[in-house]
């Protein structure tokens, strides 16, 4: 036990050691306005040279700070959460190698050591899934790596594709080739890829799944990992992709993913799925304004976004601890009277998801509400960007109301406590950072502030859908606390809108089925059918008969060359008999 406490602590230390050493760095680089090349020969054999090549700019640099940050903040709660896990060793051995892999994604200029950190989260991230060992994490387990490797065949693709230029560094032709017709294709599987890994419709079924894993993991996963690995890829190849027409595909689609997110957490009971949920809806607002071509904005709302989304999985995780490993909302309720300190961080963390005023998620999420409003697109597009907004903040309060306001529903001998103090340490770390990190990071990453002139009704739309959101959201709830059950929204459709549009039974569950009963034809039919019989089971067998011949030849030589001598003279007998008559 002494051992697996000095593992988290020093991997606590090199990790925060590392944030606070990246955060100079960043500084550094943006006040001198540098950019820092890096490459390194790793074997030189005639013409051909293997290169490893890094890429230091603010932007990898300061998204590098937030991720060992969040991992630090998480192996530090993970001391405490996974206390009662006998491997907690290879627990923090598997969440450090998912951050390497992170890391490498984030500095690489070259496609082939991207695929390898994307490579690298997709398997790291099936074994923390399947971490508990039951079947309900074996079927997350492979709903998540088959959905990803969809994503690894798009790059394979790149890599292929890429050939034709002679280099894998992309960050040499995104700008002097983007007209190309193979810059065109490479740019339609980067956006395939990055839909997959970001779970974007039709991709979304293995992200609420995923929630199989230990709850420090989902915290890692969900605000600076694996999910945005594909925004971050658009991020970086972002001016080859507004050159495209399949662009405005992704808008449309992740507008779609945004508002069926945004139902489905309405219906949803598992504590854990709204948040994963919630999620996915901001995955959806964060593909949707890169589309539009900002993406200084995506990449802001993706560090505010991590800060708050790891802090609401962190107090979600004790709560669920504490609530007897219990997830249903249903059973919870009267949280801040009894753990008042996790619920102040709890509330503070869903408040910043929802964009309120001077919290992390209102400068990111105002913003980009804001540009939306200016730009000439449709009303589609507009409604659904404003529909996602009211229904953040509907499923917020519907979420706070069951666990603050709503009695205690739990076992009437239940203690809650709020005294673990690992725990709480990590968490109000976080807390600090989602309560300023929106405002330093509006100073850092903006050299000018964006000039937005609206009328007055549109630029206070954010304010009004958040108000409808969180009225209904009120409303709805107190009409389920107060056992109206038979309302038609909350009663019939509930079934079906939690289906998150039937997107499991279509797109995963659907296919699956056929595809894998279709390879258990094909391998009993011809890996251990006919290709056994003609090959490998064929020619050993045929060997094996031949082998039992001549080992019976060699192990009775002596009988056999006296049977072959009176065999011969009895030959000769014969033929002299014929040879005389």
């Amino acid at each position: 036990m002494k051992n697996t406490n000095s593992i988290c602590f020093i991997s606590f230390f090199f990790l925060f050691m590392f944030m606070l050493m990246n955060m100079m760095f960043m500084l550094y680089l943006l006040m001198n306005n540098m950019v820092i090349f890096l490459e390194w020969e790793i074997i030189s054999f005639n013409s051909m040279s293997i290169m490893f090549s890094m890429l230091l700019d603010w932007m990898s640099v300061l998204f590098m700070m937030f991720v060992s940050l969040i991992s630090s903040s998480v192996i530090y709660y993970s001391k405490s959460y996974m206390s009662s896990e006998l491997n907690l060793t290879r627990f923090i051995i598997l969440v450090l190698m998912f951050v390497f892999s992170m890391m490498l994604l984030i500095i690489s200029p070259n496609i082939i050591s991207i695929f390898l950190g994307w490579d690298g989260l997709g398997l790291v991230s099936y074994c923390l899934v399947i971490y508990y060992q039951n079947m309900k994490s074996y079927n997350a387990g492979m709903l998540t790596v088959l959905s990803n490797r969809i994503g690894d065949v798009m790059l394979l693709m790149v890599i292929a594709w890429m050939v034709n230029y002679g280099s894998w560094n992309y960050i040499f032709y995104t700008d002097l080739m983007c007209k190309d017709f193979s810059m065109k294709i490479i740019s339609m599987l980067i956006i395939i890829g990055a839909m997959t890994k970001s779970a974007q419709i039709p991709f979304s079924a293995w992200l609420p799944a995923a929630m199989a894993a230990p709850t420090p993991v989902s915290a890692l996963v969900h605000s600076s990992t694996l999910v945005t690995a594909g925004v971050y890829l658009l991020i970086r190849f972002n001016n080859l992709l507004v050159q495209t027409d399949f662009i405005l595909l992704l808008l449309l689609v992740s507008g779609l993913t945004m508002f069926m997110a945004g139902v489905s957490a309405n219906y949803e009971y598992d504590l854990k799925k709204i948040i994963a949920l919630s999620t996915l809806s901001q995955l959806g607002l964060m593909m949707s304004i890169l589309s539009m071509g900002f993406y200084d904005l995506a990449f802001f709302h993706l560090l505010t976004h991590a800060m708050f989304k790891a802090l609401l999985f962190m107090c979600a995780g004790m709560i669920i601890h504490m609530m007897n490993d219990n997830q249903d909302i249903r059973y919870m309720g009267g949280l801040s009277l009894y753990i008042p300190v996790t619920s102040l961080c709890m509330n503070i963390s869903n408040l910043a998801l929802c964009g309120i005023p001077f919290l992390a998620g209102f400068y990111s999420k105002d913003l980009i509400l804001e540009m939306v409003s200016m730009s000439n697109l449709n009303m589609m597009i507009f409604y659904l960007y404003y529909f996602s907004t009211g229904l953040t903040m509907f499923y917020t309060m519907r979420m706070l109301m069951y666990l603050m306001v709503n009695e205690f529903n739990l076992l009437s001998t239940y203690n809650l406590y709020d005294e673990d103090f690992v725990m709480l340490k990590s968490m109000l770390l976080l807390l600090l950072m989602s309560l300023i990190s929106g405002s330093l990071l509006s100073w850092l990453i903006f050299n000018y502030p964006y000039m937005i002139y609206l009328p007055f009704n549109l630029k206070l739309m954010v304010i009004y859908v958040s108000l409808m959101g969180m009225l209904f959201g009120m409303l709805m709830s107190l009409m389920n606390l107060y056992s109206i059950n038979k309302f038609i929204l909350t009663y019939e459709l509930s079934s079906y809108l939690s289906l998150m549009w039937f997107m499991p039974n279509l797109f995963t569950y659907g296919v699956n089925f056929k595809i894998l009963n279709l390879g258990q034809n094909l391998m009993k039919n011809i890996d251990l059918g006919w290709s056994e019989l003609y090959s490998g089971q064929g020619i050993y067998k045929i060997l094996k008969n031949y082998s039992i011949i001549f080992n019976f030849f060699q192990m009775n030589n002596f009988k056999i060359y006296m049977y072959s001598f009176v065999l011969w003279m009895m030959f000769m007998l014969f033929f002299n008999m014929i040879f005389i008559v």
